[in-house]
């Protein structure tokens, strides 16, 4: 057995065995298992809101796209910072309503403002079918990862399986995010510094170089794919579901804070630790110089580093995308699961809750691994909705936090339906003459329906909307 394949393996157990360390026990307690009991320090919570960023999409998907948009890759780079300013504001409102009421989930949220069971169901079910596709990404990913550091096909689909019986029991989630981040950031400063130096003489050679051979790639321009168009509305879109917290997994590490002061100092602090994305990117350039615009995205990164780095330190690069994937998938099961035993089945005891999580965790880890496997296009297509679909869900969090009267239910679900319906015609069957985010043609019509139900509703009734209750303005005063 090679070096790479020892530590890779290696690594995969470390990963499981910190998080199997970092749960309490015994551990019958949904709340505590879900957001760690709502007493998470700034560390640790920084570190929890940190992964939902930086996942195998740093280690692959940066670079690649570097690769394949040239700069129009850097949209990835400022919709967080943008994001984390709203969620200074949005946070705390946020984790004080839910920390009042009982929240564990944001479906749990949503229906408890508007008072509605069928939105908070809807919510739960879109998040579940939508985070699917998600963790199978992070599943996969983390198999093309050991499939390229070993060159054997068949361990990268084994590794694929011992993380799915692994992150069955994976609760420890804080515990690994301090693994995973400090060798994440480590090893991208040494592929960031060694790779560029190795192929080119040093990364200012690299800018150099394709500023004289493919200068189109320097600039965003022009309508089509990668275009100007499609930057702006996808860092548009991105930074709106960021602000909003649209992603189901993204609740648990806010409500997993122990006050609303220690989540506004990490956003204060957040946007700085995004810049470290800029480091693939750099690699992302050199492999349009060593590799040109035929290489395969998603494996330039790990080629060019097979060329510089002896097996141990591929052996240890490949650990931290294998974290990268793994952390974040444990943040995925979560809330999957949690979204099922609280929003869809309602399971009525703890223990009931609690059990039927777990059942949901393991359930739903083999489901996105068959599928991955049996229906590779459908997951594909699923996850194109994801991220944009869910995005759907920003104007009834937006005026669940900053409007003064209560909209209602009825028109949340009537603008969120055709945003989504939106969103599902222009992923699979329309074209625009642009190449723009469905998400933000969908967010269009939402608001403008949601406007338009609410104005009808206010005409045939000859009433305003209800005023919030002086309890709920006070917990969601900034």
């Amino acid at each position: 057995m090679s070096t790479i394949v020892v530590v890779t393996l290696g690594g995969i157990l470390l990963i499981a065995a910190l998080g199997f360390m970092g749960r309490r026990s015994p551990d019958r307690d949904l709340a505590e298992w879900t957001v760690g009991g709502h007493n998470f320090g700034t560390t640790t919570t920084w570190l929890l809101q940190a992964g939902e960023v930086f996942t195998t999409f740093t280690f692959l998907g940066t670079a690649g796209l570097v690769v394949s948009g040239g700069a129009a890759s850097f949209y990835s780079m400022p919709y967080v910072p943008l994001g984390y300013i709203a969620m200074y504001f949005i946070g705390p409102k946020i984790w004080r309503l839910a920390r009042a009421r009982g929240h564990l989930t944001q479906a749990d949220f949503l229906q408890d403002v508007y008072n509605s069971r069928f939105l908070g169901i809807l919510v739960a079910v879109a998040g579940v079918v939508f985070l699917l596709p998600y963790l199978q990404l992070q599943i996969t990913g983390l198999g093309l990862i050991v499939e390229l550091v070993t060159g054997n096909g068949s361990l990268g689909n084994w590794s694929m399986v011992i993380a799915f019986v692994l992150w069955s029991g994976l609760r420890g989630v804080a515990t690994t995010a301090y693994f995973k981040d400090v060798l994440m950031i480590l090893m991208l400063f040494v592929v960031r510094v060694s790779v560029p130096i190795h192929y080119t003489g040093g990364f200012t050679n690299v800018f150099h170089t394709v500023q004289e051979q493919m200068p189109q790639m320097l600039s965003v321009h022009g309508t089509g794919e990668y275009g100007i168009p499609w930057y702006v509305s996808n860092m548009a879109i991105s930074a709106i579901g960021c602000a909003f917290i649209t992603m189901p997994n993204d609740w648990p590490p806010v409500l997993s804070a122990r006050s609303s002061t220690v989540l506004r100092r990490n956003y204060l602090f957040l946007p700085f630790y995004n810049t470290l994305i800029v480091m693939p990117l750099v690699v992302g350039y050199v492999a349009l110089v060593v590799l040109g615009t035929g290489a395969d995205p998603d494996s330039s990164l790990l080629t060019l580093a097979s060329g510089v780095f002896p097996g141990w330190l591929m052996g240890v690069l490949a650990v931290a995308g294998i974290a990268t994937a793994m952390v974040p998938s444990a943040s995925l099961l979560i809330a999957t699961g949690t979204l099922v035993s609280r929003n869809l089945i309602r399971a009525r005891t703890e223990k009931a809750q609690f059990a039927t999580t777990q059942v949901t965790v393991v359930v739903a880890t083999a489901a996105a691994l068959g599928l991955a496997v049996a229906m590779q296009d459908l997951l594909a297509n699923l996850l194109l909705l994801t991220s944009s679909g869910m995005d759907q869900l920003a104007p009834a969090i937006a005026a669940a936090l900053l409007l003064r009267r209560r909209i209602a239910a009825s028109s949340i679900l009537a603008g969120a339906l055709t945003g989504l319906a939106l969103v599902i015609g222009y992923t699979f069957w329309w074209h625009l003459p642009w190449a723009i985010s469905e998400g933000i043609i969908g967010l269009a019509a939402n608001i403008a329906v949601v406007a338009l139900c609410e104005a009808f509703r206010r005409v045939r009734t000859g009433q305003r909307a209800p005023v919030r209750s002086e309890e709920e303005r006070e917990l969601l005063r900034a």
